[in-house]
Parts: C-alpha cells; structure tokens; sequence
C-alpha cells in the first residue's frame, strides 16, 4: 500500500506540468501533443457533449474515489503543493482535524453553479470551474514571465546567429482577468495554506458533484478498527478533514483518495481496497438519494450544452491604432452564434495563449466577461489558421478544416470615410482591398462620374468573412478608416 501515494504524486505532477505548458505555449507545438489534457477536464468535456471523457471520469469515479481531484484536475494538485509547502513550514504534517461538512455552503456553491450554467450566464459559472481558473492564473500571471524568459533567450540566440527563439510580445490583454486571476489564486492558496482541500470540498462544484459519485465508489480507505489503536495520526494528517477517528468513520465524500492517511498510519489500520457495508469500515450513507442526485446533475448539465501596435508590416513606426466601438462583438469562426459560444465557454483562456496572431483577448464586458472576443489592432485572423477551434476544450469554439474556417462569416467590413486618407484625398491608399483575402473589397471613385475624384472602398458584404485584414492594415490612426461588425450568427459563404 505504501506506493500508492508515491504513484499519486508522480501522476498528478505529470497532469499539472501537461496542463501548465498548455497555457503557457505561445508556439501551438505543445497543444499538438499535450491537447488531450484539456478535453479530459471534467466541465469542458460536459460542455462539449464528449459523452465519452464523461463516461471514463465517472467510472474512475464510481471505481477509485475522487481520483479526478488528486491526479487529474491541475487546482487541485496545486492545493496539494501548497499544503505541503506550509507543513513544510510549520515543521510537522499533523496540523489538520476532522471536521463535519459544510452542507448549506457546499450545495449551495453548487446549486449556484448549475443555475447559472443552464441560464447561460457564461460570466459567472467560469468563475467556479477549476480548471479554467488554473487556466487563468497560469496565463494571466505566469506566461508574461515565460515570454520574457524567452526574449532573453531569442536575444541571446540571435547574439550567436542562432534562431532557435523569436521574440514576443508582451501585453496587458484584460486587467478584469487578470483581477480575477489574481483574486482566485489568493483564495485557493490561502485556503490551502490553511486547510488544505477547503476549496475543492466546500467551494469547487466539480468536486461535490465527483463527491456524491464517490460515495459509491468500489475501492476506497478503509479502516480496520481491530488493529487501529486511536492515535488519530490520520485524521491530523488528512487535508480533506473528513476522517473521524473518533467513530472511525471517513467521508468518501470529501475524501481525494491521496492516501496520506496510509502512509501516515503507523499500525497498517487503513488499507485502500473494497468497501465493506459495516458502517466502520465506511460510514457509508446507504440512501439512494446522493447516488441519484449525482445522476441528475450530470444529465441537467450535459444537456446544457485592444491594445497597441508599434509597427505596420515591419516597416515603419507608427502611432497607437484603438480598438473600434463593436455593437456585437466578433467571436472565432467554430463558434457558431453568441449564444452557443457564450453557453460552452468556460474562459480558460486556452485559446487565447494559442492565437498566433494576437487577436483574441479576454472580454470586459459583464454579459461575457473572460470569454474570449476578438480585436484587430495587433493582428488579423488568418482564413487559413485553425488553432483556436484545434485547442478548445469545452466545444465553444467547433473544429473546423481550413476550408471550413475560409468560408465562415463572422461579421462583415463596415467602411468609415471620415477616417479615411483616401476619401479624404490625402493620400493615395487602396491597403484594405490589396489585402483582403476574400477579395470582398473594390476601390471605387466616390463620385462615378469623375474619374478624377477621390477613391473609396467598396464592400460587397455578402464575400466578407470578417477576418479583419482591412481593418488592421489601414494606415488611419487612431482608428481604422474600416472596421469589423460581429455577427449573433455565424454562416457559410
């Protein structure tokens, strides 16, 4: 039994790295192999419909406990690692005790969260959602810290004419995520520097929801009150809280299966093997009301279903471009409608650290706050590019072949002739149909019987895709002569 913690240990730091350089690989060569890791996450794969991710974690579940939480989910190996470096600390491990559970506070968290998930309220369910919280905090603060790294590198390498590295850039792309990163690192890891597994048991629906499954799980810890001699090792040493030495009962529902109570156990009383029905062997709720309220929950929530840019092509200097005022904001081809992305987005940011052309960037807007919208002021969405769709995780943003993504309209070009330095007549200037690659755009004289007038765009909208060529290649500054509205709903060209 003694190797099971250490097969815990090594498995859970292997998922966490995996996840890790998911958010921090700016290159897309990472996600090509490592992807994976994020579809198996349990609330994106329920978002997605993938039927078959869910079945697995369920019967993992329904089998082992809630080894999800101990190996799998990236905040909860997190908890882990904070826990230990505060027993670290404080020179001792025993600094836990069993305490009863929370149950206003705990369902609570989680009829909130299905509440708003089945309402669509995209902005306040990814708030709850541990992964995409890990998602944030890595992207948000860690990856700014990844890419400067690199810059030395890229710098240093080109010192010896090696190319191995290239810069990137970095930029503040929301500071309400970045906010929201930053306050929900300072609660999981106050709560696990003090409690341990706090939040996965009272504030991660995740969890309660693995929770009332785990309860029926086949093997479990299990304690053998005949050589258990009460020195209440495992329930000091449990950062669950959910060992009662006293009645030699454990909650399998707070339990996360990280067998510390087995090794911390000195007389061999706590084996992980079948549950047995003698209440203290268990202290198993026998009631069929958890088991099939579990079910429910998992049926009614798979039924659910910017900034600067310093210069223009490498050329020239040129001043600050701001982002246009969007009455419907733009959201990648794959995405379907507003609604639909709006409804599977968790706001991991998984995306967003994947975008080669620095075009998505988390939304301020409250209806849709963290999710990812799109803004042209530092690149264009290339017709041919396809990672955003490869990556995500929760099916918000649909996969699509090249094809596919070429002829999806997302929005349409809208043309602003009092920014334009062509209609303007102050320099000659055809940027925005030279490089629309739906050749959606024509220079027109803006008087048709003058030859000798001034030239304007054309927009047939009907060829548009939205991909924002036009708008980001415009000389005008500080905003575009032409700009992109967003469509509710996405179709096909």
């Amino acid at each position: 039994m003694k190797y099971l913690k250490p097969l815990r240990r090594v498995l859970a730091v292997l998922f966490w790295v995996a996840a890790a350089l998911l958010f921090l690989d700016f290159t897309g060569t990472i996600h090509h192999y490592l992807g994976w890791v994020a579809k198996i996450q349990f609330l994106p794969a329920i978002l997605a419909l993938n039927l078959a991710v869910v079945v697995v974690l369920v019967l993992l579940t329904l089998l082992f406990g809630r080894i999800y939480c101990s190996v799998i989910c990236p905040l909860g190996v997190t908890q882990d690692f904070v826990s230990w470096l505060s027993s670290k600390r404080k020179k001792h491990h025993y600094r836990f005790g069993y305490s009863k559970e929370i149950k206003w506070l705990r369902y609570g968290f989680l009829a909130l969260f299905l509440v708003v998930l089945i309402a669509g309220i995209g902005s306040l369910f990814t708030l709850l959602d541990p992964y995409a919280s890990f998602g944030r905090i890595v992207s948000q603060l860690v990856q700014p810290l990844w890419i400067k790294i690199n810059n030395l590198l890229a710098a240093w390498a080109a010192q010896h004419e090696s190319y191995a590295f290239y810069d990137k850039s970095v930029w503040m792309r929301s500071i309400p995520t970045l906010v929201v990163a930053i306050v929900s690192l300072v609660v999981v890891v106050v709560l696990a520097w003090r409690g341990g597994r706090t939040y996965c048991n009272t504030v991660c629906p995740v969890g309660t929801i693995l929770g009332l499954l785990s309860r029926f799980s086949l093997l479990k810890p299990v304690i053998n009150t005949e050589k258990c001699n009460g020195c209440g090792l495992c329930g000091k040493g449990c950062k669950s809280s959910c060992i009662n030495t006293k009645e030699h009962q454990i909650d399998y529902s707070r339990c996360v299966v990280c067998m510390d109570c087995i090794n911390n156990c000195r007389q061999g009383a706590i084996t992980y093997g079948l549950r047995y029905k003698r209440a203290e062997e268990g202290g198993v709720d026998k009631s069929r009301r958890q088991m099939m309220a579990a079910t429910a929950i998992l049926a009614t929530t798979a039924a659910v279903k910017a900034q600067e840019k310093r210069v223009d092509g490498g050329l020239a200097v040129i001043e600050d471009k701001q982002a246009p005022v969007r009455e419907t904001p733009l959201v990648p081809a794959g995405a379907r409608s507003l609604k639909h992305f709006s409804q599977h987005c968790v706001a991991c940011q998984l995306c967003i650290t994947a975008c080669p052309n620095e075009v998505l960037r988390p939304s301020g807007r409250l209806e849709n706050l963290m999710q990812p919208e799109m803004s042209y002021e530092r690149g264009y969405c290339r017709p041919e590019c396809t990672k955003c769709s490869d990556i995500c995780p929760a099916g918000a943003i649909v996969k699509l072949a090249p094809g596919e993504k070429a002829s999806t309209q997302i929005g349409h070009a809208v043309w602003v002739e009092k920014n334009c330095v062509s209609a303007r007549n102050e320099a000659a200037c055809n940027n925005c149909a030279v490089h629309c690659p739906a050749g959606a755009i024509t220079m027109v004289h803006m008087n048709p019987n003058d030859e000798t007038s001034p030239m304007r765009p054309a927009i047939d909208t009907e060829r548009c895709i939205g991909c924002g060529a036009c708008e980001h290649l415009c000389p005008s500054r500080p905003f575009s002569a032409i700009y992109v509205e967003g469509h509710q709903q996405h179709r096909t060209i």
